[in-house]
């Protein structure tokens, strides 16, 4: 899709709410959300999607970043689980190449002899469920000696393991894939709209309206739709109060991860441990590594989410037990915060999060409304068919397309334009590093955010105060990938308010710049952006001061504010 999306979102709006009925609304603008807009689209079905904030601002953006089976839900018997993601593993590794890495894993052992036994033969189970046709080329595990994990990671302290084992799994922008994914829905045919917010739901006469507001103009309006599809991850509950109780609950689980220059842990292989509550995963991604993770129960509420001075600790004092030089708060860049949205199992349970189901689930919760939660990342199309299957049931469907077999925005092509990477640099007049960053991000449209260049060689230039964003790329994030706001751009189209210290305070005057001068907003606007986005960036440093998510509340509200 080439439109000048800023240019057509008040047609859509307009569509949307006085135009024929949709055959789906889908509320939630997540992984799973953007993947039932896709799903739905692809089987010729008329399909809108509304995110009240932006794609991926929830848990999709804030995610480990893996596509993988999960080695610890073999340990729990989730034998189904894991052979159904590791099918997705490889899958969308043939949809998505370009966003999709293989990424290697050692697991250290600090046991000479029954450890090596035991977490191989759960190695070799996990092999045996990814199959034999196993695609993305994903490895199967190998033994190694102390001396050979100590060469493929040279920060760990000699004495942190006897050995290791090293296994192949999965990585992923997650962020970037929810882009993806509703340019894709889009490409078929969906309506995709951010910043709108369903205030509410009522069901009439076969069909469902929803009450929405638009966050940019203010205005007030209302789609129908034959179906509802409620994608909202941790705040099911809270939907579903729109059409009268949960029939669904949840449970909230933090998750926080800690964003290391990828010059303090030099490693082309991640790490995976235990920890006495949750695992330990240090994953090298682009320019940086990636340190998590949590697992703690989250009772703030809906909205933003905040990693405390107390998580920080926690992950470098695990990080600590395996590195020759500890980690200190000055080795990061940046720290974010998610919630893994668990299903809740019911009373008589010990409260825990650690060790709940991630299956899902789908439940038509009112006539016509249907919630899809739980299940993970990696599982996101499974969980989008399902949820699609159930709610369009009844419904006259033109088509009868999978999408096992629909390449994602960026792939088609992507084998020839990165054999052209070389050629593409020397004609735009760039290293062929930053081709190659802009390839992993936009698949074969790389080309496009070059092209940018041609009528304004200064928008491939750096952007002072974010040295792996280009200029052309905020111009081509706000006119192709729905990107609205200062914070879409540094948070979630790319990471660059992550890899450094200020959180893209410094980079946010150029980018809100960029960006009204794309959407055609006022000076004001481009004012409100910078003020907002530092303001987050304090809101986070004062949160990293905290000890307990008790003492967020006053925080979480200034986040609120700022967003």
């Amino acid at each position: 899709m080439t439109d000048n999306l800023p240019a057509r979102r008040e047609a859509d709006i307009d569509e949307v709410s006085t135009g024929p009925m949709l055959d789906l609304l889908v509320i939630g603008g997540g992984a799973t959300g953007a993947g039932a807009a896709l799903d739905a689209a692809a089987r010729g079905l008329d399909v809108a999607l509304v995110e009240a904030g932006d794609l991926a601002s929830g848990t999709s953006g804030k995610s480990s970043r893996l596509l993988h089976g999960g080695v610890r839900y073999l340990e729990q018997f989730r034998f189904g689980l894991v052979r159904e993601a590791l099918h997705e593993r490889g899958l969308l590794h043939d949809l998505a190449p370009h966003l999709v890495r293989r990424l290697t894993f050692l697991y250290p052992l600090t046991h000479r002899m029954w450890e090596r036994g035991y977490v191989g033969a759960g190695l070799a189970l996990y092999d045996g469920l990814a199959g034999m046709g196993d695609r993305g080329g994903f490895r199967r595990h190998r033994h190694l000696s102390r001396r050979a994990l100590l060469r493929a990671a040279p920060p760990l302290r000699p004495d942190a393991a006897v050995g290791a084992l090293a296994y192949d799994d999965g990585q992923v922008d997650d962020a970037r894939l929810v882009v993806t994914l509703a340019r894709t829905a889009r490409r078929e045919g969906a309506t995709v709209l951010t910043r709108v917010r369903v205030t509410g739901l009522a069901t009439r006469s076969g069909h469902t309206a929803a009450t929405c507001e638009d966050a940019f103009s203010g205005e007030r309006f209302v789609i129908r739709a034959r179906r509802v599809l409620l994608a909202t991850g941790p705040w099911s509950e809270l939907t579903q109060r729109l059409v009268g109780g949960p029939a669904v609950r949840m449970r909230a689980s933090k998750g926080v991860h800690l964003v290391v220059p990828r010059d303090r842990l030099p490693m082309s292989d991640a790490l995976i441990a235990r920890t006495s509550s949750s695992v330990l995963f240090v994953i090298p991604a682009d320019d940086v590594v990636l340190v998590g993770t949590t697992d703690t129960p989250w009772e703030n509420g809906p909205g933003p989410v905040l990693p405390t001075g107390a998580d920080v600790r926690y992950l470098l004092d695990q990080a600590g037990r395996w590195l020759r030089v500890p980690l200190t708060m000055d080795d990061v860049t940046g720290v974010y915060a998610g919630l893994r949205p668990l299903v809740d199992p019911g009373a008589g349970d010990d409260g825990e999060t650690q060790s709940v189901s991630r299956e899902h689930v789908v439940r038509e919760v009112a006539d016509g409304c249907f919630v899809v939660a739980g299940g993970k990342l990696t599982t996101y199309r499974v969980m989008a068919r399902d949820a699609v299957s159930a709610a369009v049931r009844g419904l006259r469907v033109p088509r009868n397309v999978s999408t096992e077999t629909l390449g994602l925005a960026g792939s088609s092509g992507f084998t020839q334009a990165w054999a052209r990477r070389d050629l593409a640099a020397v004609r735009a007049g760039v290293p062929v590093s930053v081709v190659e960053r802009l390839a992993g991000r936009y698949g074969s449209d790389y080309r496009a955010v070059l092209a940018y260049g041609a009528q304004d060689p200064s928008l491939l230039e750096p952007v002072p105060g974010a040295p792996s964003l280009l200029g052309a790329e905020v111009v081509y994030t706000a006119r192709h990938e729905f990107a609205l706001t200062v914070d879409d751009v540094l948070g979630r189209r790319s990471r660059s308010g992550l890899a450094v210290r200020d959180g893209g305070a410094a980079a946010a005057p150029h980018v809100a710049r960029l960006l009204a001068a794309t959407l055609g907003m006022a000076p004001t606007w481009e004012a409100e952006q910078v003020a907002g986005h530092v303001e987050a960036a304090e809101v986070m440093a004062a949160a990293l001061a905290t000890g307990s998510d008790a003492e967020l509340a006053p925080l979480l509200e200034r986040m609120r504010h700022a967003a």
